[in-house]
């Protein structure tokens, strides 16, 4: 069957930018194309920098080290921010092909992350939401 069911879950309270970016990291995956799926992984990363707080037109290091500084990466989470950087990097400045594996590994990475960012703390009762 083609294309394949699309990689990880829908996630709940995302700013519409990251969500079409999830959701197209997502559909990439799902038709093999996951080179793509990986590059917009990272690209996602700098989006939610952004949304969160980060200045505009900085290097992917900054959005990923703004991320992690200042709690968005939950406790060892920083090795998913590093697996997702370090193979987007590869994806992005070098001759490399990404397998399913990757992709699919950073989906799952991407969504727990988006999952602790966004959708956890609009589950809380009473607490306002987090994406208004």
């Amino acid at each position: 069957m083609y294309p394949k069911a699309a990689p990880g879950l829908s996630v709940k309270g995302l700013p519409g930018d990251v969500e079409a970016l999830y959701e197209e990291a997502r559909a990439s995956a799902g038709a093999e194309a996951h080179t793509a799926a990986v590059l917009t992984c990272r690209k996602i990363l700098m989006h939610v920098g952004v949304q969160e707080g980060a200045e505009i037109d900085k290097s992917f290091f900054y959005y990923v080290d703004y991320l992690a500084k200042n709690g968005f990466v939950p406790p060892k989470g920083r090795g998913w921010v590093d697996y997702i950087r370090t193979r987007g990097n590869e994806a992005n400045h070098e001759i490399a092909i990404m397998a399913e594996e990757d992709s699919r590994a950073l989906i799952t990475f991407v969504e727990m992350l988006l999952r602790f960012v966004y959708e956890f703390p609009g589950m809380i009762p009473g607490a306002p939401p987090t994406n208004p």
